[in-house]
């Protein structure tokens, strides 16, 4: 298994790799191999369109000396070639929502229409382009590439519509969705022969671990070092009542934001718990180490989260105080309970479709036979 070497890539293949292994299948998760890039650049900070470029120009030789059976989607430019030259059946792990691959598979169009790339002004203008989405998604829900043209959001923008188009080379797509995605899924299926909608994979781990009586024996797949001194205080907090608070392991704010953001929440007055990389401030030492760019596939969550699922609330790209206080207060005193039942009702979607019978874990079932018979034809 060939992950993209970011978290939210190298944690759900983790979880689907104890899966294989669980089946009997022998998994070797990951090789490493030289980046390409001169020392000089990254000490100074890489840019996307740095590590994009790199693996192209050596990353891709080296893959040549790699048996790979299933990668990550962000990698097909990659492993396809590879693959198909060896003759080896590749099946793509998209980490991200269905969603986000769908719309990615009609930007061309909007392209053609001269629909994107678009300013900052009129954010909430419709889009009508897109199939299942049509009059729901506005500019901005589409990723931050489809805005104004530089040429780093052009060049991202052409590398993530040439790598969903050429995942459609794969012999399999495999998902980290369940039901709430069904239209979406369904509608994959005019690309892909065969989909498989395994998520949340996580969840179906542990699920399936606890179903053959067998500890999970794998990593957490966290690359940062853990700070465990919070607990004694969150212990001794009422259940439900810490607002928890975190950008992931990419998305850097500006001193302004990360001013705003926390007065925003000590004038609400909730207890909260808001987690700090050393890297979160741009501008700041350590920080822009990583492609910002990755943190790809954000806006259009924002639209499903509060408007389709209703677990959350739509900020429309601001970073102000004040909406931070309102939006707080009503997700934990004014909007409560709707909010509350709304996640139950997601929460128990997920996991029916990893308990045994439900969705995911009948479609896991079907990619492991699957992969049992494309082995007999190798």
């Amino acid at each position: 298994l060939m992950p993209y070497p970011l978290q939210g890539h190298i944690k759900p293949m983790m979880s689907l790799a104890e899966l294989l292994g669980s089946a009997n299948f022998q998994v070797t998760f990951f090789k490493s191999i030289p980046s390409g890039l001169p020392a000089n650049v990254i000490r100074s900070g890489l840019t996307a369109k740095d590590v994009f470029d790199a693996m192209k120009a050596v990353s891709k030789p080296a893959f040549r000396d790699l048996l790979i059976s299933l990668a990550d989607g962000i990698l097909c430019f990659l492993t396809l070639d590879v693959s198909e030259e060896l003759q080896i059946p590749l099946l793509v792990l998209r980490t991200h929502n269905a969603s986000y691959s769908w719309i990615y598979f009609h930007l061309p169009k909007l392209i053609e229409d001269g629909l994107i790339p678009f300013p900052d002004e009129n954010m909430d203008k419709p889009i009508a382009g897109i199939p299942g989405f049509e009059n729901f998604l506005r500019n901005r829900d589409l990723p931050g590439t489809c805005r104004v043209k530089t040429s780093d959001n052009d060049y991202l923008l052409q590398f993530f519509i040439e790598e969903t188009f050429a995942m459609t080379r794969a012999s399999a797509l495999v998902l980290n969705t369940f039901e709430i995605e069904a239209p979406i899924v369904s509608l994959l299926g005019f690309h892909f022969t065969k989909i498989y909608a395994i998520g949340p994979l996580h969840k179906l781990q542990k699920s399936r671990m606890k179903d053959i009586n067998s500890p999970s024996v794998s990593s957490s797949g966290i690359l940062q070092k853990e700070d465990t001194s919070c607990m004694t205080w969150l212990n001794s907090q009422p259940p439900k009542s810490v607002l928890y608070v975190s950008f992931g392991s990419l998305v850097g704010l500006t001193r302004e934001q990360m001013s705003e953001l926390w007065h925003g929440l000590v004038n609400n007055g909730q207890s909260f718990l808001l987690v700090v990389r050393p890297d979160l401030i741009l501008g700041e030492p350590g920080a822009g180490e990583t492609p910002l760019a990755q943190n790809e596939g954000t806006e259009e969550r924002n639209r499903c989260v509060s408007e389709v699922s209703k677990i959350g609330f739509d900020m429309k790209d601001t970073c102000d105080g004040s909406i931070i206080e309102k939006l707080v207060r009503d997700l934990m005193e004014n909007m409560r309970e709707e909010i509350m039942g709304s996640t139950d009702r997601v929460a128990m979607m997920a996991r029916d479709a990893v308990n045994e019978g439900g969705s995911s874990s009948r479609n896991l079932d079907r990619l492991i036979e699957n992969v049992r018979l494309m082995a007999r034809k190798i």
